[in-house]
């Protein structure tokens, strides 16, 4: 099994920036994947950035070139730096980690506003 915490959100003004974080752990040898997700009020929860094991990285258009997703093997964290942040980026962010099943944490909330 695998666990993940995230952490790192909180208010922040448009154009500012936040760094979320994913700690794993359990069976994290089984992961091949990691990946972000968001889900505003009234929304359905999208996909926003994922990682391999081997470090190709792939963003949603709405935040490519904005959001960085990154690893740290030996802290066994994936994680999620936004930077020009907009109102429409509020949302709880979500961390899955892909193995021959999915794992989801519980999310951390992003809040931009002005």
């Amino acid at each position: 099994q695998v666990q993940l915490v995230e952490s790192g959100g909180g208010l922040v003004q448009p154009g500012g920036s936040l760094r979320l974080s994913c700690a794993a752990s359990g069976s994290i040898f089984r992961i091949v994947g990691m990946a972000w997700y968001r889900q505003a009020p009234g929304k359905e929860r999208e996909w926003v950035a994922a990682i391999t094991s081997g470090g190709s990285t792939n963003y949603a258009d709405s935040v490519k070139g904005r959001f960085t997703i990154s690893r740290d093997n030996v802290k066994n964290t994936v994680y999620l730096q936004m930077n020009s942040l907009k109102p429409e980026d509020t949302a709880v962010y979500y961390c899955r980690a892909a193995t021959p099943g999915d794992y989801w944490g519980q999310g951390t909330q992003v809040t931009v506003s002005s």
